[in-house]
């Protein structure tokens, strides 16, 4: 076997000597060796993620390993005579997949799975789409309505543009338009840029929200409600909805305002894909108690979502009368976002347990000056930052992994009579900025898969949605989501 078949990708050396690079800093007198070693770690897992040296997976199994020998041959905290163990090290970097958060992930994979598996997110797009009309304004609202509708219902964004694309392209077909139109090019930049500001209303729509509710938990032993996130993010986002309309159709003007044959391709469509059928009226109905169930948490009951969406779950696989079997949607679910999830919450706890965290929140407050400008400044400082660090990320999965535990403690670290809870919440909102590059979200990339604009269309349009999406967010933490209590 050639020496060239033991090339070790660029960015995996690059973690590894950043790794060994933090290992040999003397250890702070405030910081355990544990903790010590767990910033290493967590320097390693950046790394690996921004260069995507190797797959998310293969990340998580190598974090798990390296929790497990370098936290394992640490001092144990309690007595420092002793070393943790290996066996108590890999508990902990297996703790995330005891999280309710990480349970509540799988069944919305689920919930994805069976929306794919009866074709019922396909049937919401195209009755939607058939009500909107031909215009160009007209078909860009529809994508819009369609996002809005599919966020509710299909919690996974991959899975939504996967599913919005090919109908869309469909429609971009029909109208006999070019594929490298500004109106083919539009219809798809509102689809992706539509999925990541939907992500910011609607709390299950996104792994990167509920691994956030798993943070709250985890850190702050209490969470935002799916009605109350809501409440906070559907005004913003329905706002930026309409920016996104306006600034789509300034910069990519529509060559023609009227086009033919749209209504009737999509009328077309229904007529192929048949009656509703019985699978379908099921799963819709489930879906709608669902959502029930998750709007009036904490009013109405006082089971959590994961509860009730696993007891939908069960009526789902039900022999005879429910919508799937295991085999229809096992290959349908990406397991790997199961395994990152869990190793993300483990991280997050182990920076935590090795008091890594609050070390590193106490330090970033110390040298930056935090604790003198006042809740609505500290949330322009860390929203700004996130946003800037979200360009070397492509997954907001990974960047919530990586920063959002160290944010948590830098809020715990910092004076003053604010809502910590509240202003984890806003900062998980930011999380979902990936609307400048095409890599910084998957659902970007599935809509730029379709050779319908180019990453400098994308940006264009991205650059003002993020300023204007930031600036917005200013104004409503100052106004709105203070008069609510998140700030």
């Amino acid at each position: 076997m050639s020496a060239a078949s033991f090339k070790l990708p660029l960015g995996l050396v690059v973690a590894v000597l950043v790794m060994a690079g933090v290992l040999l800093l003397p250890v702070p007198a405030d910081l355990p060796v544990a903790g010590h070693r767990m910033l290493a770690i967590l320097a390693f897992a950046v790394v690996v993620w921004i260069t995507e040296a190797v797959s998310y997976e293969a990340s998580a199994i190598m974090i798990t390993s390296l929790m497990a020998f370098l936290l394992g041959t640490a001092p144990s905290l309690q007595d420092p005579a002793h070393v943790i163990g290996t066996s108590p090290a890999i508990s902990m970097a297996l703790t995330g997949f005891s999280n309710p958060a990480l349970a509540l992930v799988a069944g919305a994979l689920f919930i994805a799975a069976a929306m794919t598996h009866t074709g019922l997110d396909r049937r919401i797009a195209l009755v939607t789409l058939s009500r909107v009309g031909t215009s160009t304004r007209r078909i860009l609202l529809g994508a819009i309505a369609v996002t809005v509708l599919l966020s509710l219902v299909v919690p996974s964004a991959t899975a939504r543009s996967a599913c919005v694309v090919p109908i869309m392209m469909g429609v971009i077909a029909a109208f006999g338009v070019d594929k490298r139109s500004n109106i083919a090019a539009g219809i798809m930049i509102v689809v992706a840029q539509g999925t990541s500001i939907w992500n910011v209303g609607i709390q299950t729509a996104a792994a990167q929200n509920l691994l956030t509710v798993g943070f709250m938990d985890k850190m702050l032993g209490q969470r935002v409600s799916w009605i109350d996130w809501l409440i906070a993010g559907a005004p913003w986002a329905l706002i930026m909805s309409a920016v996104l309309l306006f600034l789509v159709l300034k910069l990519l003007p529509p060559e023609t305002d009227s086009i033919p044959g749209g209504k009737e391709a999509v009328a077309q469509s229904l007529v192929e894909i048949g009656p509703m059928t019985g699978a379908q009226k099921r799963l819709l109905s489930v879906s709608v108690l669902l959502l029930l169930a998750w709007a009036t948490e904490g009013r109405l009951h006082t089971f959590d979502t994961t509860s009730t969406t696993y007891a939908g779950l069960v009526f789902l696989l039900l022999p005879g009368i429910g919508v799937m079997t295991w085999k229809d949607v096992q290959s349908r679910i990406p397991w790997g976002t199961v395994i990152v999830f869990g190793v993300g919450i483990s991280l997050g706890t182990a920076l935590l347990t090795t008091q890594a965290g609050q070390w590193l929140g106490a330090q970033v407050v110390a040298h930056t000056g935090l604790d003198q400008v006042g809740p609505l400044g500290v949330f322009a400082i860390l929203g700004a930052f996130l946003i800037l660090i979200h360009l070397g990320f492509a997954s907001a999965t990974a960047l919530t992994s990586a920063l959002l535990p160290i944010l948590i403690a830098v809020l715990q670290t910092l004076p003053g009579d604010f809502s910590r809870l509240g202003m984890t919440m806003l900062l998980g909102f930011v999380m979902s900025y990936g609307f400048i590059l095409p890599i910084n979200a998957p659902q970007n990339m599935v809509c730029l898969g379709t050779g319908t604009f180019t990453a400098r269309q994308f940006a264009k349009v991205g650059v003002l949605v993020t300023l204007v999406g930031y600036l917005l967010m200013l104004v409503f933490a100052a106004t709105y989501w203070s008069w609510l209590g998140w700030i």
